[in-house]
């Protein structure tokens, strides 16, 4: 009973609040489009046709633009089917003005914090003299994405949302300082409700606290101007690009990163989101299987940065970088001893550099003995869908992790379209049966590990804001490694049989929804 009621007061919620506003107004735009297209059409052949001949010169436009061929397909055959809705929807959301001030802003900020982030050059050295490919990825992701490589960072490994929970309490109660939170998703429960009652205590001891989850909550999980109830309680809290019932791509860039900064010192980052779902507390698609890591030392400073990058991206008055970036002797204990090397990164939609992508896909086209994913969606693109095939077929074990009870029907299909050209080529794919795969990961050759909150579906190679850490001969490599085997132990191995019994409705839905993938 209380289920329903929680179920129905949602829908109630989400009927009469700022969601149907912004649907509504939404949909209006798009009306208004439709009604511009059926007055050109009548009111002039001449008008008509030279929107016709826009179209085919937007076509033109769109084939010699510098981006990945998939997002080419994905706009050029609307156009061609409806030119003029097609052409006029393709050409406002281009000159999109709004998009390119924020864009502007965003990547000048990165830019003006590359200072903060500059690269150890001893380090830099002596990962070269270890591996010098991963050295070059390396210097890749600093000067593309502005994200140093690092020693001295111990991590922990979570296998599920429940240990990184009580941990996470555990390391938030110690702070004394500061206190960083960005999430994607923020619903109240169990999960949210404690960690709150402990940022309240934490306010009255002096400690900072700074909270900002993505707009996206606004529209489904928490109320609009929930933000101003948590600066109540002495709390600093934003939403990152709140949404607004305006066409504009901007609001297709969803913050989707997972980050925690305590002190300077301490940071956690993964799959796991701040809501019952994650730590089995509330049951939606059966088991919840997901992971995090957290970092102790000399890589947390990236998180730092990386998280008041995206805070000042919504204030007027930046918020200084300075005073967070205290140097790890007066934090907690002093310098952390590690081995191996820890590089966190970033990836950001408005520099058209697809850093989490390229990561992946040095570790497919490197790899030696194996590499071994785990990922909710599998949304390809030509170029990442022919490096995990290139890599199968040149011998290496490549295993796929995906999940057997699905949490979006649509993204499911589409990822089952994949499949049969993925086991031809030697890819093998298992799906969780207990329930759902929310961790990603890759790990490869008992040398390199990524966990983070990147995808591997369009939207998190393209069009969100992600995060990750890349580990390399870190003592923390065999502990994704063993968590990798012991979750196959619970997975159901998909065979091509398997694939051609799949219901027909359910095949051409998939291949439908590939025409328009890089678009969703």
């Amino acid at each position: 009973m209380k289920e329903y009621q929680r179920k129905l007061k949602g829908l109630l919620r989400i009927i009469f609040g700022r969601t149907a506003y912004v649907v509504l107004f939404l949909l209006i735009q798009i009306g208004f489009l439709f009604g511009v297209m059926r007055w050109l059409r009548n009111y002039s052949l001449y008008i008509y046709g030279a929107l016709i001949l826009l179209g085919g010169v937007t076509c033109i436009y769109i084939i010699n633009k510098r981006e990945n061929p998939s997002f080419k397909l994905a706009w050029i055959i609307p156009i061609l089917v409806f030119p003029v809705f097609g052409t006029l929807f393709y050409i406002l959301m281009e000159a999109d003005l709004g998009s390119r001030m924020y864009a502007n802003r965003a990547n000048q900020l990165i830019h003006d914090t590359r200072k903060y982030l500059e690269q150890d050059e001893e380090v830099f050295k002596r990962l070269s003299h270890k591996d010098r490919q991963v050295a070059n990825l390396s210097g890749y992701v600093w000067k593309r994405g502005g994200f140093p490589v690092y020693e001295n960072t111990g991590v922990t490994y979570f296998s599920n949302g429940q240990e990184k929970f009580e941990r996470l309490k555990e390391e938030l109660k110690k702070a004394r300082r500061f206190i960083f939170l960005e999430y994607f998703i923020v619903e109240r429960g169990i999960m949210w409700d404690s960690i709150l009652e402990i940022l309240e205590e934490k306010v009255k001891e002096g400690v900072e606290v700074r909270f900002m989850y993505d707009g996206m909550c606004s529209l489904m999980l928490l109320p609009y101007r929930y933000p101003r109830t948590i600066e109540k309680k002495g709390i600093h809290c934003q939403t990152f690009a709140p949404i607004k019932p305006l066409l504009s791509s901007y609001q297709n860039n969803r913050d989707h990163r997972k980050i925690v900064v305590i002190d300077g010192h301490t940071a956690f980052t993964g799959g796991i989101n701040l809501a019952d779902e994650y730590i089995n507390e509330r049951e939606r698609f059966g088991y919840w299987k997901d992971t995090a890591v957290m970092l102790k030392g000399d890589g947390v400073k990236s998180f730092t940065v990386m998280f008041l990058q995206n805070w000042n991206i919504w204030r007027k008055t930046p918020c200084p970088y300075e005073k967070y970036l205290v140097p790890e002797e007066k934090e907690e204990g002093g310098k952390i001893q590690s081995e191996g090397f820890v590089m966190p990164y970033g990836d950001t939609p408005l520099d058209h550099e697809p850093v989490g992508k390229y990561v992946y896909m040095d570790i497919l086209y490197e790899a030696r003995s194996y590499v071994h994913i785990t990922t909710p969606y599998l949304i390809l693109d030509d170029e990442t869908f022919n490096a995990l095939i290139f890599a199968a077929k040149r011998g290496v074990e490549v295993i796929l992790i995906m999940p057997h009870i699905p949490d979006k029907k649509y993204a499911f299909f589409l990822a089952h379209t994949y499949y049969e050209e993925l086991l031809d080529a030697g890819v093998k794919i298992y799906e969780f049966t207990p329930g759902f795969i929310h961790a990603k990961m890759f790990v490869s050759d008992d040398e390199k590990a990524v966990v983070g909150t990147i995808n591997l579906d369009f939207r998190s190679l393209y069009h969100h804001f992600e995060c990750a850490s890349y580990f390399y001969r870190n003592p923390v490599v065999a502990d994704v490694e063993k968590d990798f085997k012991e979750t196959l132990k619970q997975c159901e191995e998909i065979t091509k049989d398997v694939c051609r019994a799949y219901p027909f409705y359910q095949k051409l839905a998939g291949k439908a929804l590939r025409l328009i993938a890089p678009l969703m």
